[in-house]
């Protein structure tokens, strides 16, 4: 029976450690990791691949433990977030830290072993602004979502200067493509649970309610995913049809922002949302194709 209970304890602590890492979250950001190795590289190396991946789960799951530490009690506030293992004890800080120390350092390894520094250097610095910087600005004000974007559009870069060992145009490219993209991304989000921030103290829309305002400044974000979808095909990274392609997803993704501008509700929000969990892995799965 005892031995039964302890399989049960060490088992609730490996899901809590789990959920610490945000699967959903990180499986994202693997993906334009990899998707900006693939495009880079001129052959693929199918175990470079494979560690990348582990080093991107690692790296931005030590972030997004730094930003569960940090926000533990903001946390609690809101129903999304409450569950989490911090909030609902399940894990200590110093438990969670621990775990974030373990696998920050080895990614740290693996990018410099495997990789090089460059890469290395991107992903620390992701890291940092992502947990020391954009974290603690939350509670500040709108600034936080424009610090946060920077880290938010590393991966791609990180993914391509992993493959080359050099920065350049080519990378700065695709960091802005997914930098645009998360404005009208989080934006969505930050419409929806705009309640459970305002009670946190969490200020993440470009405007103090839900309104045409807002919405206004979630357009024009949106509009500059037209103009950069065009630039790998003007820099020889891509094909034309990935261009058009890019181009149309762009064009729909701002309907989105048009039908929200007009009917200013919850469920325009949550359709736009939608849209920029479709538009950037379609986007970059073409680009690549296209490449290829």
């Amino acid at each position: 029976m005892e031995k039964v209970i302890a399989l049960r304890l060490i088992n609730e602590k490996a899901k809590a450690y789990i959920e610490l890492l945000k699967l959903k979250l990180t499986l994202a950001v693997v993906f334009s990791g990899v998707f900006g190795y693939c495009l880079a590289a001129d052959v693929i190396v199918w175990w470079k691949v494979a560690v990348l991946v582990i080093a991107s789960i690692a790296i931005t799951g030590a972030a997004n433990i730094i930003n569960q530490i940090i926000e533990k009690d903001s946390d609690k506030l809101m129903k999304r977030t409450a569950g989490r293992p911090l909030p609902t004890g399940r894990l200590s800080v110093n438990e969670a830290a621990g775990f974030a120390f373990i696998l920050f350092s080895a990614a740290c390894l693996l990018y410099v072993e495997v990789f090089n520094l460059r890469a290395a250097a991107l992903a620390v610095l992701s890291l940092l602004l992502y947990g020391f910087v954009y974290t603690p600005l939350k509670r500040k004000g709108q600034i936080a979502v424009y610090i946060g974007a920077l880290p938010g559009a590393f991966p791609p870069m990180i993914g391509w200067v992993a493959a080359t060992n050099h920065f350049g145009w080519a990378p700065g490219i695709l960091f802005a493509i997914q930098f645009f993209w998360q404005f009208p991304h989080f934006w969505a989000i930050g419409w929806l649970a705009f309640d459970e921030y305002k009670k946190a103290g969490i200020q993440m829309m470009p405007g103090k309610a839900k309104d045409e305002n807002t919405a206004f400044r979630i357009m024009i974000y949106t509009l500059f995913l037209i103009p950069v979808g065009w630039l790998p095909y003007a820099l020889g990274m891509t094909g034309i049809n990935s261009a058009f392609i890019a181009m149309i997803g762009g064009i729909l993704f701002l309907a989105q922002t048009f039908h929200l501008m007009r009917t200013c509700t919850d469920k325009a929000a949550l359709q736009m949302m939608f849209g920029s969990l479709l538009y950037l892995p379609v986007v970059q799965i073409v680009y690549l194709l296209d490449k290829l």
